[in-house]
């Protein structure tokens, strides 16, 4: 079995927006192939908000995250998380 050369370890690490922008992509690939397998939406927000909790709870700690989320009402009511189709 042959094993390819990794190239990740020669690379600069991207800025920061571009890291979310690349995080934003993988996502959305899983997500499309995860649905194409017949999981349920609801399923799949509901286990990437754990996921995602979890590593913010693992990097910064139970009080940091829960400062956080206290926010998150407000920014939802505003319209942050909606996305606006627009119709042709």
């Amino acid at each position: 079995m042959s094993h390819l050369p990794s190239f990740t370890a020669a690379r600069d690490p991207l800025p920061d927006h571009e890291q979310k922008q690349a995080a934003l992509g993988y996502l959305n690939e899983a997500w499309a192939e995860a649905r194409h397998d017949g999981i349920d939406g609801d399923c799949l927000a509901q286990a990437s908000l754990f996921a995602a909790f979890a590593e913010l709870v693992g990097t910064y700690g139970e009080d940091a995250v829960a400062k956080f989320v206290e926010g998150l009402a407000l920014r939802v009511r505003n319209g942050e998380f909606s996305i606006v189709l627009a119709r042709q």
